[in-house]
C-alpha cells in the first residue's frame, strides 16, 4: 500500500468561545478508506482542514506515518483536497486542468502527457480530455477534480462532502467508483460527510462526530449494529430508542465468551402480551424486557434500549416462538402504514400508546403472509439478541 497512517493526537480547536474541537484523539490505518461522519457544525470539516494544512489547532499534533505535519504548509504536505466544490479552470479543457499541479513543478512534456492519460483513465475521462468543464456532468467535473488531486500522488486523499452537489442517483454511481479507486491505488481516503448510508457503503472504518467530540470510531457493522452512545444509535439509520433501568445482569458462558442476558424495566413499552402456554407473570415482570449484551451492567443502572426497526417481526398473529424465552413480545394498533416499495414502514402504537417503528423488507410475494393495514391489531416481536444497551444515555 502507498498511503501514509494519519494519528490525531489529542486534537482541540476554538474559533473565539466555540470549542470546534474537543481532545479529538484517534488513529487512520495505512491505506484505509476512513470517513468522518456527523452533523453539520460537528467539527467533521475543521477537523479536516487542519489535517490538510489549512486550519492550525490551538493543541494536539497531526502525524503522518508518526512525523508530525503540523509545522508544515499544505502543499509541504503528502496530501491533496477534493471539494465539494469542484475548483476547475473553466477555460481550461480537462487535460489542461488534470496537467497544472505538474506544470507548477515544471516537469518535461512527456511526463506530463504520460500522467495525465494515466490518471484520465484511471478516473474513466480519458475520452473527454479535450472538452472544457462547461461542457461535463457534475459527476464527471468532480472526477477531474479527484484525477487532478491524485496526479501528484499524494499518500493521503481529503474529501470534503465531494458528492454533496450531485443528485442521488449520479451520487450513488459515484460513490461506487471512488470506492473502487480507492482499491486500484491503496492510498489512505479520508472522507468527510453527513450521509449516514454514504459512510456506512464504503469505508473500512468511521468517526462518528458531534459537537466537537468523536463518539465513536468502528467499523460500519460495529457503528451500526453496537452503537456506543443514544447520539450514535438515533443519527445511524433509524432506530427505536427508549430509556430503561437495569433489573438483573446474569451471566452465561456464549459462541464469543462471556455473554450476559440482561432484564431492563422500560416504561415506555408497557405489558408484554402473554403467549399461549405462558404461565402467569407479575404485573411487574411483564414490563420487563430481555437483551443480550457483552458487557455487565449493573442493577438499577440507568441505560438506553434501542431496537432497529428492521429487527422487528410484524404479525397479525400471536407470533408461534415455541416456548422461547428470549422473544420480546407487544401488542398494538397500525396508527400508519408506508408502502415504500422495496419494504413497508408501520407505525404501532402499542397498548400503553408508545408508537414503535417497525419495516417489514418485500422478499417474496407469496411469503408475505397477510396483507397488514391502517387500524390492524398486530403483534410486534424481536430476539434478545436484537436489542441493544446504550449506556451512556446523556451523550
Amino acid at each position: 500500500m502507498n498511503g501514509s497512517t494519519v494519528s490525531i493526537d489529542h486534537v482541540s480547536k476554538r474559533f473565539g468561545d466555540f470549542i470546534a474541537l474537543d481532545d479529538i484523539n484517534f488513529t487512520i490505518k495505512q491505506g484505509e478508506f476512513f470517513s468522518l461522519l456527523g452533523p453539520s457544525g460537528c467539527g467533521k470539516t475543521t477537523l479536516l482542514r487542519i489535517i490538510a494544512g489549512f486550519e492550525f489547532p490551538d493543541e494536539g499534533a497531526v502525524l503522518f506515518d508518526d512525523v508530525n505535519v503540523i509545522p508544515y504548509p499544505a502543499n509541504k504536505r503528502h496530501s491533496n483536497t477534493v471539494f465539494q466544490s469542484y475548483a476547475l479552470f473553466p477555460h481550461l479543457s480537462v487535460y489542461d486542468n488534470v496537467a497544472f499541479p505538474l506544470k507548477l513543478k515544471k516537469l518535461s512534456k512527456s511526463e506530463i502527457d504520460e500522467k495525465v492519460k494515466k490518471y484520465l483513465k484511471l478516473v474513466q475521462l480519458d475520452q473527454h480530455m479535450h472538452k472544457k468543464p462547461n461542457q461535463l456532468s457534475g459527476g464527471q467535473r468532480q472526477r477531474v477534480a479527484i484525477a487532478r488531486a491524485l496526479i501528484n500522488e499524494p499518500k493521503v486523499l481529503l474529501l470534503d462532502e465531494p458528492l454533496s452537489a450531485l443528485d442521488a442517483k449520479l451520487r450513488s454511481s459515484l460513490l461506487l467508483d471512488l470506492d473502487a479507486l480507492h482499491d486500484k491505488i491503496g492510498i489512505t481516503f479520508i472522507y468527510v460527510t453527513h450521509d449516514q448510508s454514504e459512510a456506512l457503503a464504503v469505508s473500512d472504518r468511521i468517526a462518528v462526530m458531534n459537537s466537537g467530540h468523536v463518539l465513536q470510531v468502528g467499523t460500519p457493522f460495529e457503528i451500526y449494529e453496537n452503537p456506543a452512545t443514544q447520539f450514535v444509535a438515533q443519527f445511524i439509520g433509524e432506530t427505536n430508542l427508549f430509556e430503561s433501568t437495569v433489573v438483573k445482569c446474569d451471566s452465561y458462558q456464549g459462541k464469543t465468551g462471556t455473554e450476559y442476558n440482561v432484564t431492563l424495566h422500560t416504561p415506555a413499552l408497557g405489558i408484554q402480551t402473554p403467549l399461549p402456554g405462558d404461565t402467569l407473570q407479575t404485573k411487574e415482570e411483564d414490563k420487563n424486557i430481555l437483551v443480550t449484551d457483552y458487557e455487565h451492567t449493573d442493577e438499577g443502572q440507568k441505560v438506553a434500549f434501542t431496537i432497529r426497526p428492521e429487527k422487528i417481526r410484524i404479525t397479525t398473529q400471536i407470533p408461534d416462538v415455541k416456548g422461547r424465552k428470549d422473544i420480546n413480545v407487544f401488542k398494538g394498533i397500525v396508527e400508519e402504514p408506508v408502502y415504500t416499495g422495496f419494504q413497508s414502514k408501520f407505525y404501532v402504537r402499542l397498548e400503553n400508546g408508545t408508537i414503535v417503528k417497525v419495516f417489514k423488507q418485500h422478499m417474496n410475494y407469496l411469503d408475505d403472509g397477510p396483507e397488514i393495514a391502517w387500524k390492524d391489531t398486530v403483534y410486534i416481536s424481536w430476539s434478545a439478541e436484537d436489542g441493544y444497551i446504550v449506556e451512556d444515555i446523556n451523550k
